[in-house]
């Protein structure tokens, strides 16, 4: 595994010093490490000479950043009102059922890790989810005892 200093420097030369270049280089990093801490958090703001405060509220403001570990596979169940209306609390109760965890929760083994997110951009087919970055729509609980058990065979 590549340093986190050594990371951190590649990215930025990939995508630039500026302040515009922190979405991608924290993006680069989640997708290397599976999430930000908080060492790594103080060397992007070293290397792009800003504070540890914006580098920090950036990762926490989109949900897409993790500041904490995460399971191997990241469900990410929309939490709209639209996704709501067409049963996404069926969803959310199924696999809560199926992995023996809450919401914001990790699996024992560390394989899945269960998160409400905001709007993923499929509303019309809701309810929807993530399994990192591959989405499930039109979702029903039979779907997704179907797609979980997949997942749990992996």
């Amino acid at each position: 595994m590549v340093e986190t200093r050594d990371l951190v420097k590649t990215l930025a030369d990939k995508h630039g010093r500026s302040r515009e270049a922190l979405i991608p280089i924290l993006q680069g990093i989640i997708q290397e490490e599976r999430f930000l801490t908080q060492e790594t958090m103080t060397e992007v703001a070293e290397e792009l000479n800003i504070s540890a405060a914006q580098v920090y509220g950036t990762a926490t403001f989109y949900s897409f950043l993790d500041t904490e570990p995460r399971g191997f596979y990241v469900i990410r169940v929309c939490r709209t009102i639209t996704c709501s209306m067409k049963g996404k609390n069926a969803i959310l109760q199924t696999i809560e059922e199926l992995l023996k965890i809450k919401v914001g929760e990790t699996t024992q083994n560390r394989k899945f890790t269960l998160l409400e997110t905001n709007c993923l951009g499929w509303c019309h087919k809701g309810p929807a989810m993530l399994i990192n970055d591959e989405a499930y729509t039109e979702l029903d609980p039979d779907k997704v005892r179907e797609i979980i058990s997949e997942h749990m065979k992996k």
